[in-house]
């Protein structure tokens, strides 16, 4: 049985956060679960500006799948955000504010936000007053380290992957496919 045509009757907020491998892809985990049930994800990621399996494999399940980036494709780390993140930044937050009060999507995914907000990207109020506006139904998870403890206070789930052992460690670097 589906719910196409139908929304979550209690739609809740998810945290995925630590040091450990997995947040993201648990994320897409719940969004391909949701669309097989006939609910329509939306995925706004704030770091990532490149391709990547998961926009490859959203593009096949559109129009109920839709992942879109908003960053430049590298991490903010060691300087200010660049003018150029920051217009980025603001488009994103304008379309994730619309897609999520207009309440046509069932599960809102903010990838990598707590890195946006670390940064300057995106403002901890700016979030916190969105997860408060959200319609009843929609389901939002907010993924990446260090999430603020307000976020996590919010959460009605919150899942903190631990790294015990990663192939990084021994330098083996990403492989397409499976980290990226």
């Amino acid at each position: 049985m589906t719910l196409a045509g139908k929304h979550l009757d209690l739609g809740l907020v998810q945290v995925y956060t630590g040091n450990g491998k997995g947040k993201t892809t648990a994320a897409l985990g719940q969004a391909l679960r949701a669309t097989g049930r006939g609910l329509k994800v939306y995925m706004a990621q704030f770091i990532k500006g490149q391709e990547t399996g998961e926009l490859l494999a959203a593009e096949r399940l559109a129009p109920d799948f839709l992942i879109r980036q908003f960053g430049l494709g590298k991490f903010i780390k060691g300087r200010k955000p660049s003018q150029q993140d920051l217009e980025a930044a603001k488009v994103g937050w304008t379309e994730v504010s619309q897609v999520v009060t207009g309440g046509q999507y069932d599960l809102v995914i903010l990838d990598e936000i707590s890195h946006a907000i670390r940064v300057g990207l995106i403002g901890l109020e700016q979030v916190l007053t969105l997860l408060a506006q959200r319609p009843e139904h929609v389901e939002m998870i907010l993924t990446g380290r260090s999430m603020p403890e307000a976020l996590i206070q919010v959460a009605n789930l919150v899942t903190d992957m631990v790294a015990v052992k990663h192939p990084y460690d021994h330098g083996i670097p990403m492989r397409k496919g499976i980290e990226y």
